[in-house]
């Protein structure tokens, strides 16, 4: 216990965090977390724990909390060079519809060298959905000084993204100003048209779908534009969240269920779990962190009111 020496109130020392007023054991919560990080449905965890349906939701809607107040915590450090790969998954919500009505649409936004996560978003396929990935792209971008998307064959997020990151550029020429990207931001798209050809009659693969500033600087090269990481990792998904799994009843029965299980993973993912193909956190590979985290410290964190 501890005393404040303003108002001379007492609270705990996990006040604030997720653990705050449980008197179960952080042993067995860490326990429960991880079966439902590798698979597990929420029944099945049930069935084997023993904890009500309700007490294991609560307990992950705790530990979600965290959120954000670990996504603030990565954008304090300043980063030299950032390359990100977009893409996007889809599973079924509460029942079976098509891909564009469901809300279980995901994008998916990762940092290539460390494999960090930068965007795990879900709902319906609108506007909306991928503002709120290209705004988190742009929060790196003005504490990067080089930023790089590559994306394959979705043409909304240079788009959302041109029209929040763009400068006009004086040439000195006479005539109409020219509005380009910022300086060092650059976006490469996975052509997957067939009618899309430059001026020789050629099919263009990659191409810049938004004018960039001239005085870039970060080059790119063709055969680094495509998003084959992003795609093992939806594969990993599928395999460690169980509303992804394919032709089984145990979807999310909503979206904001949905969301609570992909901001555990998110929270896992880039803090907790080394990952195999770097063998470090991916927290600690982007230089967020000196040192990966438990399960058992992420709970005594405090959340940002």
């Amino acid at each position: 216990m501890y005393q404040c020496c303003e108002c001379d109130e007492y609270f705990s020392e996990t006040y604030g965090s997720p653990i705050a007023g449980l008197l179960t054991p952080i042993s067995a919560i860490v326990q429960v977390l991880k079966a439902r990080t590798e698979g597990i449905g929420l029944n099945a965890a049930v069935r084997t724990f023993g904890y009500a349906k309700n007490t294991i939701s609560g307990r992950e809607r705790r530990l979600a909390g965290l959120h954000q107040t670990l996504f603030l915590y990565g954008l304090v450090y300043e980063f030299l060079q950032l390359i990100f790969e977009g893409d996007e998954l889809y599973t079924k919500v509460k029942k079976n519809r098509d891909a564009h009505e469901s809300e279980g649409w995901t994008i998916v936004v990762m940092e290539r060298a460390s494999r960090y996560i930068a965007v795990l978003e879900c709902g319906v396929k609108q506007q909306h959905l991928f503002m709120k990935a290209v705004e988190t792209i742009v929060s790196f971008f003005e504490q990067s000084k080089a930023v790089a998307l590559f994306i394959d064959g979705e043409r909304r997020y240079s788009q959302l993204l041109f029209d929040i990151c763009h400068e006009v550029f004086r040439s000195g020429k006479a005539g109409r100003l020219k509005k380009v990207m910022k300086k060092n931001c650059v976006v490469r798209l996975k052509n997957k048209s067939s009618k899309r050809r430059d001026s020789e009659g050629k099919l263009k693969k990659i191409e810049a779908p938004k004018p960039e500033h001239p005085e870039t600087t970060m080059a790119v090269d063709e055969t680094e534009v495509h998003a084959n990481h992003v795609e093992a990792f939806k594969l990993s998904i599928r395999r460690r969240l169980s509303s992804f799994r394919r032709r089984t009843n145990t979807y999310a029965k909503g979206q904001p269920h949905l969301q609570r299980g992909l901001d555990i993973l998110w929270i896992i993912h880039n803090f907790v779990k080394p990952h195999f193909t770097i063998g470090k956190v991916p927290a600690v590979a982007i230089g967020i962190l000196k040192r990966g985290l438990s399960l058992e410290e992420i709970l005594q964190l405090r959340a940002i009111v």
